[in-house]
C-alpha cells in the first residue's frame, strides 16, 4: 500500500506525478484514520506500507504511523526527498520500526539538481544520504531521468558508488500528472535513451554483487508496455491524502471513474468490491488486440491512465504497445520531440 500522507512539498519538480488539482486533497486524513487504514491493510494481507507524498516528513505524526504499521507486521518504507530528515527525526523513525529509506536526487551535482528541483536543496539531500548510510536501515537512492538530466547518468552512478549505495533506482520519467503537462521539457531523445541503456548495462556488469541498479525504461520507448502495477487491482493500492483509494498512484487522472474513500467505506470492501477496482481487473474488460494476445496476463493491457491521457479512453490498449491501434500517437512523441524547452514552474 502506497500511503500518500500529504501532497505538500517544498520542491517544484516538473515531473511530479501528484495530481494537478491539489486543492482537492487539502482535507488530509487524521492520524487515527491513517492508523485504522494501516491495521486494515495488514488484516487484508498487505505486507508493505510505503509512506510517500508530496513530502511525507511534513506530517508530524509520521513516527506514530510508522510505529502503527510496524506493530501490524508491515514492512515500512519512507519515500522522501530528504531535506527535512535530520538526526532526531531519523533516529525516532528507526526506533519506531522504519525498515527502509528511499531518497531522491535530481542530478549528481548541485547546479543542475537545484535547477530541476526549483530550489537549493541538493547539498541537504547528500547530507541525508550520509546520515542514513551511518545507520542500520536499508537505503535506496532514486533519480528520475528525463531530458534535462539524462546525459548525467554516468555521473549519477559514480555518485552512488561514492556513497556505497547498494540499490540505485534510475526511473525514466513516466508521463502522468505534472510530467504529462510538462512533457515538452522532459521527453528524452531516442539517442539519450539508447545511450543510457548501454551505460546501465556496463555498470551492472562492473558492479555485479555490489550495487543493484534498477533501470525503468520509459513507456514510450519500448515495444510492449510495462505491466502497470502488475495488473489493475491485482497487487497494489494507493491511498491519497484525503482518503481516496486508487488502484495506482496516477488513477485519479481517469475522470470517468469514481473512487471510494476510506471515510465512507472500509479498505477491504473497497479492494474487493468497488466499481473502480473492478473496472479493469483481470482480462474480461480487454479489447482486441489484448483479448487474444499471449501477453494479456504479462502486461495486462498496459497502463489505464496512459491510455486515458493519450486517447481519452481508459479502456483501450495502452498506446505504448506496438500492437495498439493508437501506437502512432506515442511514436510521434518519442521520435520527433519538440525543441528543448525550459523547465516550467508551477505558479
Amino acid at each position: 500500500m502506497l500511503c500518500e500522507l500529504t501532497y505538500r512539498c517544498n520542491l517544484q519538480c516538473p515531473y511530479c506525478y501528484n495530481p494537478l488539482a491539489l486543492r482537492e486533497y487539502r482535507d488530509e486524513l487524521s492520524t487515527a484514520q491513517w492508523s485504522v487504514a494501516l491495521r486494515d491493510a495488514a488484516a487484508l494481507g498487505i505486507v508493505q506500507a510505503h509512506f510517500s507524498g508530496g513530502e511525507p516528513t511534513l506530517r508530524h505524526d509520521l513516527p506514530e504511523l510508522v510505529e502503527t504499521a510496524a506493530r501490524a507486521g508491515l514492512y515500512t518504507n519512507l519515500i522522501t526527498q530528504g531535506t527535512f530528515l535530520d538526526d532526531t527525526m531519523l533516529d525516532e523513525l528507526i526506533g519506531r520500526g522504519l525498515d527502509h529509506v528511499q531518497i531522491s536526487i535530481q542530478a549528481p551535482w548541485a547546479e543542475t539538481a537545484d535547477r530541476i528541483a526549483g530550489t537549493a536543496v541538493h547539498e541537504k539531500k547528500l547530507e541525508a544520504l550520509r546520515r542514513v548510510r551511518e545507520r542500520d536501515v536499508a537505503l535506496t537512492l532514486n533519480c528520475v531521468l528525463h531530458r534535462q538530466n539524462h546525459d548525467t547518468l554516468g555521473e549519477l552512478i559514480a555518485l552512488a558508488e561514492r556513497f556505497a549505495i547498494t540499490r540505485l533506482e534510475l526511473a525514466n520519467v513516466q508521463f502522468y500528472g505534472w510530467a504529462y503537462r510538462n512533457r515538452a521539457a522532459l521527453m528524452p531523445t531516442l539517442e539519450q535513451v539508447r545511450r543510457a541503456e548501454a551505460i546501465v548495462e556496463a555498470a551492472r556488469e562492473r558492479l555485479r554483487g555490489t550495487m543493484e541498479i534498477v533501470y525503468v525504461l520509459p513507456d514510450y520507448f519500448g515495444e510492449f508496455p510495462k505491466p502497470c502495477m502488475n495488473g489493475w487491482g491485482n497487487q497494489f493500492l494507493t491511498v491519497t491524502p484525503n482518503g481516496d483509494v486508487l488502484p495506482c498512484p496516477a488513477a485519479g487522472a481517469i475522470r470517468d471513474l469514481r473512487f471510494e474513500n476510506l471515510r465512507r467505506a472500509p479498505l477491504r470492501e473497497i479492494w474487493q468490491r468497488s466499481e473502480a477496482f473492478e473496472r479493469y481487473r483481470g482480462t474480461a474488460w480487454m479489447p482486441e488486440p489484448c483479448r487474444s494476445c499471449d501477453r494479456r496476463e504479462v502486461d495486462w493491457g498496459g497502463c489505464r491512465c496512459q491510455a486515458f491521457l493519450l486517447t481519452g479512453d481508459a479502456g483501450v490498449t495502452d498506446p505504448a504497445c506496438s500492437l495498439s491501434p493508437h501506437h502512432a500517437v506515442v511514436t510521434a512523441l518519442r521520435e520527433a520531440p519538440s525543441p528543448a524547452q525550459p523547465i516550467p514552474r508551477r505558479g
